[in-house]
């Protein structure tokens, strides 16, 4: 039996900068990853909000050494010959102006690295089978490894950042997919493909299409992540294998065609569904759950790992408060729930417009009346947990954006039908396909050694 005040699941970004700041605050903390570092990972793209934090965990240097600077976010439409592109440097708060691509194998591992070095007991091929409560709010947590071995671990708290394994939402069945937006994802590494010039070959290119959306991220070594984000149905009508189905759909918008001219794939190509989902609740006695193993939304703002890492950071503000006074629990994970429930709203509500003509025309075309595109930037950079005032931009926003949609309510609604009928004709039969043949059903979500 081994022992540790507080155990966290997943070796993430989540999971290592929540058990990093515990271990720097004299609790023992035992990290648990259920694969090895490095390990293939979608989700490159970082905000210029992810900065303080890399800043407070000690690893900024490390992240510019391997990552490509982002000054901005290009958007690109199939009805403008140009594409616009946003700088952060034009948001409300002036502070931080850039971020960086990184490749995610090798950002995970540094930070899990740093986790160790700051005193957690990080341990790899670790599996958990399951995880027993008990009355003084405690845990047994069960695991096994890559030999088999069996293992308990009794932890006096328990924080679950396993990402889309999500563990507890598996174990409680609370998990639930978005009622208001679906969608799947394939994806993978190319060399070879044109990149922008001067400061803006590191931002990252979003281009819409009939089926959804691309983004293109360019690495520091030359490479680049290319993925298509579409409805369920149209991944669920391929036929052929999942390399050349990534290809073929490539080939329906011209514009990112054109810069895949001389790209030679240089990845697996992954096909995955059940992107957005949500848990039913976020805490409980005795346990927290931070980053994706909560929630994940379709990630055309690149807010995944900002999300996970600023609910990190404030969940081990909330497990050292309640760790030192008990009594502090409730009002503690309260103030956590409500702010973290926030940010995602507010990402939410943006991204399920995003293939609203409305949307796309304010994006393609902005205006900055009511400082509503600095306020767009501001939400772009994920600056929504500071004090900078952007609520009043983005309310006026979405002011715009209805009227936008009404003066052209008929192109508008038929976009926003075609996205209802998405969600009613079924997730993709898959939850994850790579065109190394790896396959996993979606049974495999709710079974916790998933975890």
């Amino acid at each position: 039996m081994q022992k540790c005040d507080v155990l966290v699941i997943g070796g993430g970004p989540a999971g290592s900068t929540v058990s990093s700041l515990l271990a720097e605050r004299g609790w023992s903390v035992t990290q648990l990853e259920k694969d090895a570092h490095p390990k293939f990972h979608i989700g490159e793209s970082l905000l210029p909000m992810n900065l303080p934090i890399l800043d407070k965990l000690g690893v900024l240097e490390q992240v510019h050494e391997m990552g490509i600077l982002k000054y901005g976010v290009e958007f690109n439409c199939t009805s403008r010959d140009k594409p616009t592109t946003y700088y952060f440097k034009n948001a409300l708060n002036k502070t931080h102006h850039y971020a960086y691509e990184v490749q995610r194998d090798k950002f995970d591992k540094m930070l899990f690295e740093n986790a160790r070095k700051k005193g957690v007991t990080g341990l790899e091929n670790i599996c958990v089978t399951d995880v027993e409560f008990q009355n003084d709010e405690s845990c047994f947590v069960h695991t096994r490894d890559g030999q088999g071995k069996i293992q308990t671990w009794h932890a006096r708290y328990l924080i679950d950042a396993s990402g889309r394994s999500t563990v507890l939402g598996n174990k409680f069945k609370t998990k639930q997919r978005s009622k208001e937006h679906s969608s799947a994802a394939v994806f993978g590494h190319f060399s070879g493909v044109e990149r922008r010039a001067g400061k803006d070959e590191g931002n990252i290119s979003i281009y819409w299409f009939e089926h959804g959306w691309f983004w293109f991220i360019p690495f520091k070594d030359g490479s680049m992540s290319v993925g298509a984000v579409c409805w369920p149905y149209y991944l669920n009508s391929r036929q052929i294998e999942v390399e050349q189905f990534l290809l073929d759909t490539i080939k329906l918008c011209p514009a990112a065609q054109q810069r895949m001219a001389n790209a030679e794939l240089i990845s697996p190509v992954t096909a995955t569904g059940n992107f957005s989902y949500k848990l039913k609740h976020m805490y409980g006695k005795g346990y927290l759950i931070v980053g994706d193993a909560f929630a994940f939304v379709d990630p055309v703002f690149s807010s995944g790992v900002l999300l996970a890492m600023n609910a990190a950071m404030r969940a081990a503000d909330v497990v050292d408060g309640l760790l030192e006074n008990p009594a502090s629990a409730n009002r503690l994970l309260k103030e956590y729930d409500r702010a973290i429930r926030y940010g995602l709203k507010t990402f939410s509500w943006f991204i399920y417009r995003i293939t609203q003509p409305a949307m796309r025309n304010m994006f393609m075309g902005p205006r900055n009346w009511f400082r509503i595109e600095e306020g767009a930037l501001s939400l772009l950079a994920g600056d929504l947990f500071t004090d900078t005032k952007v609520k009043f931009p983005l309310f006026m926003f979405k002011v715009v954006y209805y009227f936008a949609y009404l003066t052209n309510w008929r192109v508008n609604r038929d976009a926003y039908s075609r996205r209802l009928n998405s969600l009613h004709k079924g997730e993709p039969a898959i939850n994850e396909v790579s065109s190394d043949k790896t396959q996993v059903s979606d049974e495999s979500e709710k079974n916790i050694t998933n975890g």
